[in-house]
């Protein structure tokens, strides 16, 4: 399931490109269908699972909430202005900034082979971003920038699950989300066609489609083994960005997604180790 969420997360940006390619829509209003239709999904899916729609604790609730909201918009206006490899890629750097910023959300440590993880991952995204100090890349500085707020919204996730459901996080989320990016979207405005109506739909339908998917899947395996295969996103991105839009892929392009790759995953299998010798220390007392 968790490959077939990062298949959908791909396809989305996908028909987002289609649609501002041709057009001058803003981000904000593309996002604002996966957000109105997650919203929906997730008031019927806790109606029917019978889940209370009252918060235990709404401070990190709403956080996740607006932090995703960012995260996801700038993303999405990420991919208007640089490839949708480069802005997949960069928008799933989040893992290597929930490391950076968890000793500001708990009281983890860094410890010193993290610090070497993270320096490889720099690298890599320098390489993917392949900077011209002569002008601004501001689709790949969003794109990175999009990383760095989702790793924020993960952490703030992982607070508001200790006291609520993953479909009450999901609801308020998306209502959240609709409610202010509704209001964000009305000033810009622009009255879309009927083919680009349709691909803006079928962006937030994936989107929706992915996240339910996502929600699903991490009740069947590990966090830290979904978080390795929701890597596989990246190599969704670069096939569609190849085949579909004839986007570059270069020697440095290659290197740098799999030093990220790479500093994920063991950023990943770290955060396992750590979790398993709390446990056992946690079993011994």
């Amino acid at each position: 399931m968790l490959v077939s969420a990062e298949f959908c997360f791909a396809a989305a940006t996908v028909f987002a490109k289609l649609v501002t390619n041709i057009s001058e829509i803003p981000a904000v209003e593309i996002t604002f269908f996966r957000f109105i239709l997650g919203f929906i999904l997730a008031y019927f899916a806790l109606k029917h699972i019978g889940g209370t729609f009252s918060p235990v604790k709404k401070k990190f609730i709403i956080w996740r909430s607006i932090l995703n909201l960012i995260a996801v918009i700038l993303f999405f206006t990420s991919v208007k202005y640089t490839t949708i490899t480069n802005a997949n890629m960069l928008n799933m750097t989040y893992p290597i900034f929930i490391f950076l910023f968890a000793p500001f959300f708990t009281n983890e440590k860094i410890v010193p082979i993290q610090i070497v993880y993270l320096a490889i991952s720099t690298l890599g995204i320098y390489l993917v971003i392949q900077p011209n100090f002569n002008h601004l890349l501001i689709g790949d500085l969003i794109g990175l920038l999009s990383g760095i707020v989702g790793g924020a919204s993960v952490l703030s996730l992982r607070r508001a699950r200790e006291t609520d459901s993953t479909f009450l996080i999901l609801f308020y989320l998306m209502g959240i989300g609709t409610l202010l990016n509704g209001l964000m979207m009305v000033p810009v405005f622009k009255t879309p066609t009927q083919q680009q109506f349709i691909f803006m739909l079928i962006s937030g339908a994936l989107g929706v489609a992915g996240q339910a998917f996502v929600t699903y899947g991490y009740r069947y395996i590990e966090a830290s083994k979904g978080g390795i295969i929701s890597s596989s996103r990246i190599l969704f991105a670069v096939l569609m960005g190849i085949t579909i839009f004839g986007e570059r892929f270069n020697l440095e392009l290659a290197i740098g997604a799999i030093l990220i790759l790479w500093a994920i995953i063991s950023l990943t299998l770290q955060e396992q180790k750590i979790a398993r010798r709390k446990m056992n220390i946690t079993g011994e007392i």
